[in-house]
């Protein structure tokens, strides 16, 4: 599939309408994930961004939308979703460059170009460790087919010297990432994030810079949800995760001083 019909989308508000972004009704649609990824980012007015992977754009639009001028570009290998993201940046009136390509094979404006940011929802699953989704565009975003190492490679690469990375996986990942940034990342920071009190971390993010040198740090959990289990229908996010979703607000459990 080249294209999504109109009748095949949905078109959904992020940050409390500050986005809007048309997603597939069948195919992967977009979470709060990409959402708390963008809330990561120290990004600054004018800064250049690199998401690989942008599927319909959620993350970087969502960054887009709490930093102004950034100059931002997506790789992504799917047309249909390139093209999603192409339409979502011209609704919410940002410039964003989508390119369609593989990481593994990336065109030589690319090669030559670096960000200050990277920034990359990679997919969840090793192959074969999960039952695959019957839809081509959720099965190529949720199952790895490029392996981890390289999506962290190929960040490391497209970084300006003492550039940021940003990632979020899942966090039996975790000795795989930081056995990929062990030769390429410096400064190495983890943040879990817990769905509640007392509950182990599904997912993470991981913050690593390019030429950092600080030691290895591991932070306290953000937990998601009030309370220590479900209670009722409706939402129960803490007051600052609820201020990252709803009013665009920067995620603030990282450290600001590291090397």
């Amino acid at each position: 599939m080249s294209t999504f019909s109109d009748s095949e989308l949905t078109c959904n508000d992020f940050l409390g309408g500050r986005v809007r972004l048309w997603q597939p009704r069948a195919g992967y649609r977009a979470g709060v994930d990409p959402v708390l990824l963008a809330a990561s980012v120290p990004a600054s007015e004018g800064q250049s961004v690199l998401e690989l992977g942008c599927g319909a754009g959620a993350a970087v639009l969502c960054l887009m939308a709490r930093v102004a001028q950034l100059r931002a570009t997506g790789i992504e290998l799917q047309p249909a979703y390139a093209e999603l993201a192409r339409r979502n940046a011209a609704q919410n009136h940002v410039s964003l460059s989508v390119i369609e390509a593989n990481l593994s094979a990336l065109p030589e404006e690319l090669r030559h170009a670096q960000f200050d940011h990277v920034i990359a929802n990679p997919p969840y699953y090793r192959p074969g460790a999960h039952s695959p989704a019957t839809d081509q565009g959720r099965r190529v975003a949720l199952g790895e087919d490029t392996p981890l190492v390289e999506w962290i490679d190929v960040a490391a690469r497209r970084l300006t010297p003492r550039g940021y990375l940003h990632m979020i996986q899942k966090a039996d990942r975790l000795p795989d990432m930081l056995s990929a940034c062990a030769t390429r990342l410096g400064s190495v920071e983890i943040l879990p994030l817990s769905p509640r009190v007392g509950r182990s971390a599904e997912l993470m993010i991981l913050r690593a810079r390019k030429g950092g040198r600080a030691a290895f740090r591991l932070h306290a959990p953000l937990v998601m949800h009030e309370g220590d289990r479900h209670l009722c229908d409706g939402e129960s996010y803490c007051a600052d995760v609820s201020a990252i979703l709803r009013d665009g607000a920067a995620l603030t459990g990282f450290a600001s001083d590291r090397r």
